[in-house]
């Protein structure tokens, strides 16, 4: 069987605070014995439970990366009960390139689990982290936001799971994360998705949408930091008390909650991101993009709700997301 070719250059098991990388062989035109090098950092305190804090799964989000760096510089090995385990940007070649796929390989992180030890960079750092990162893991945060295409209400998610004490295990994470918002999540299509790779070997996961537009905010990066500690108080890490507000639960029941732009089209918003929008109420005009003198096309919700999500880039192509709705539960 094939070997994943990925060391650390830090020890993973040792008391400490260990700055260092994944390093993965990497031959290419610019350099013969060359390494992609993806930034990680342990914090090991002692005896205690383990928790792995991921950022940039995709290259074009940034609260998690923000907020990560942070805690990897700050955090004190004195303060922590168990293990952390931290990588700001999981997928650095994206990261690096300010886009959400891989400039390498083309591949999207997160529909590449459980990744091979043999197969593109991309695969290759995604089997690493799903073999020898998640099963060292007790809990489990990924930092997402809506990259340069989308952007979101902040909330943190989780989802439905065959495994109800796995699943309340879950939701209780993301209640204590305290986002603004607290989505059980539905997801278009989960296969490949680290998700579901770190909940079928039964961990605790929760993720995030805390904006996006290809950017941050400081009220989206002050919902990470505060999510970020708050989650390392619940798993029992960090000692305190956790900062906690009102978070609006909400919930994606099925397929509804997305619509869809069925042409190449100048975007027009009719909502705004929060709004309330009731079944069937128009959402967005689509315009024609090559032509004048031509009417729009009206795309409409399917569902009512909220607006939690609406397409950044005011141009949109076939079969884009243009609005997400979910309902306050």
């Amino acid at each position: 069987m094939t070997s994943n070719p990925i060391t650390p250059t830090i020890p993973l098991d040792k008391p400490g605070a260990h700055h260092g990388f994944l390093r993965l062989p990497y031959s290419r035109d610019d350099s013969a014995w060359g390494s992609v090098m993806v930034p990680i950092t342990v914090i090991h305190g002692g005896d205690g439970p383990t928790a792995l804090l991921t950022g940039g799964n995709h290259g074009d989000e940034y609260e998690g990366p923000i907020a990560l760096q942070e805690l990897a510089a700050t955090l004190d090995p004195a303060q922590v009960t168990g293990r952390v385990i931290i990588l700001p940007m999981m997928n650095q070649p994206a990261f690096a390139a300010g886009r959400r796929c891989s400039p390498i390989d083309g591949g999207n992180m997160n529909r590449s689990f459980p990744g091979s030890p043999g197969g593109t960079v991309t695969q290759k750092i995604a089997h690493y982290i799903a073999t020898e990162l998640v099963p060292l893991a007790d809990i489990v945060l990924d930092y997402h936001s809506g990259g340069r295409t989308l952007d979101f209400l902040p909330f943190a998610a989780a989802h439905i799971l065959p495994d109800k004490k796995q699943e309340a295990a879950c939701m209780a994470a993301m209640e204590a994360f305290n986002a603004p918002y607290s989505m059980k999540m539905l997801e278009i299509d989960n296969r490949g998705m680290f998700d579901t790779e770190v909940e079928e070997q039964g961990k605790v996961f929760v993720t995030t949408e805390l904006g996006g537009a290809g950017t941050s905010t400081a009220k989206s990066v002050a919902v990470a930091r505060k999510g970020a500690r708050n989650l390392l108080i619940h798993a029992g890490i960090l000692a305190g008390e956790p900062e906690m507000a009102e978070t609006v639960m909400l919930d994606m029941p099925d397929g509804r909650c997305f619509t869809f732009s069925e042409t190449n089209a100048l975007l027009e918003p009719l909502v705004d991101l929060g709004d309330e929008v009731t079944e069937g109420q128009a959402i967005a005009r689509l315009w024609p993009s090559d032509r004048s003198g031509q009417p729009a096309i009206t795309a409409h919700a399917q569902l009512g709700g909220i607006l939690t999500a609406r397409h950044v880039p005011g141009l949109v192509k076939m079969g884009d997301c243009i609005g997400v709705v979910a309902q306050v539960v």
